[in-house]
């Protein structure tokens, strides 16, 4: 019996496999409220502060910040890619990995130079084997995204933008839909677009005051749109963190169920070559008496 032996086995280590998927599937089930929680919370300051940076942009128009820069042709673009530290959350990172692969692909092809931020260490690791060009990286940012970790190398692409060493920064990162669907999404940061700026008239009526600036409108503004770029990015790695947690519970969901299929099929296994064995050996008993 020793193919039975073996098979044995084998169920033996897939059921143990099972019950570490099924541990992993309720842990990341428990993280996934609690990301989601975070997430919606992070919305309403970004809105908020939307609304404010907009009114007091709109409200001194002889000022432009050098953030709502816009050049003709764009000869060197930045990516601030966010990924997870974790593998064992399904295609998240390589659905987002692969859009970012287009799209540099995308700006090499029209002569543009490519400096990145990496946020998470899969990402890290991406743009070194495809040899991009990191100014900086930050991982490790445990199961919640505090500002402070990640607000230096955000820094960092800020300031290639305001010196004129980039034309453009795009934000990626993978958008939570719902539980089941997690998008790839590459936006675009810098310069800011008067749509993202943009307001709604009641938004307008609600915030149309005149303001006095101390020290000075540009001082005002500037800081104000720097905060507004970081909840950008807070957001963004928030919501990357939603769809960690929601893809890899469903992804160690699916491994519990087919640990659970593969369990079935070799205990079938086992039973047809130990019923086998048994018959062998009674026909070879029941051969034995028949010759005596």
């Amino acid at each position: 019996m020793a193919v039975g032996k073996e098979i044995r086995g084998k169920i033996k280590s897939v059921e143990n496999t099972k019950k570490i998927t099924k541990a992993m599937e309720m842990v990341a089930a428990s993280k996934m409220r609690k990301a989601q929680e975070r997430m919606r919370h992070a919305r309403p300051y970004a809105d908020k502060i939307r609304n404010i940076t907009a009114n007091l942009a709109q409200a001194n128009p002889e000022y432009k910040s050098p953030y709502m820069r816009a050049t003709g042709t764009a000869k060197a673009v930045g990516f601030i890619v966010v990924t997870t530290d974790k593998g064992l959350c399904g295609g998240l990172n390589t659905n987002l990995l692969r859009a970012l692969t287009n799209k540099m692909r995308e700006a090499q092809a029209a002569g543009q130079a490519i400096r990145t931020v990496a946020i998470g260490n899969k990402g890290y690791g991406f743009l070194g084997r495809v040899g991009a060009e990191i100014l900086t990286y930050v991982v490790q940012l445990g199961d919640a995204p505090q500002l402070e970790k990640f607000i230096g190398p955000v820094k960092v692409m800020l300031d290639e933008f305001v010196a004129g060493r980039l034309d453009a920064v795009h934000l990626c990162y993978t958008k939570f839909v719902n539980t089941m669907k997690q998008e790839p999404m590459i936006e675009p940061l810098l310069p800011l677009g008067a749509e993202r700026l943009e307001q709604s008239a009641e938004e307008k009526q609600a915030h149309g005051w005149d303001y006095l600036y101390e020290p000075d409108a540009a001082s005002v503004i500037d800081d104000l749109l720097e905060r507004y770029i970081e909840a950008l990015v807070f957001q963004a790695v928030a919501e990357n963190m939603a769809s960690e947690q929601s893809a890899r519970m469903v992804a160690m969901k699916a491994a519990t169920d087919n640990a659970g299929n593969l369990i079935d099929e070799l205990t079938l296994i086992y039973n047809k070559t130990r019923q086998a064995a048994i018959t062998k050996e009674l026909s070879e008993i029941v051969g034995g008496a028949a010759a005596v």
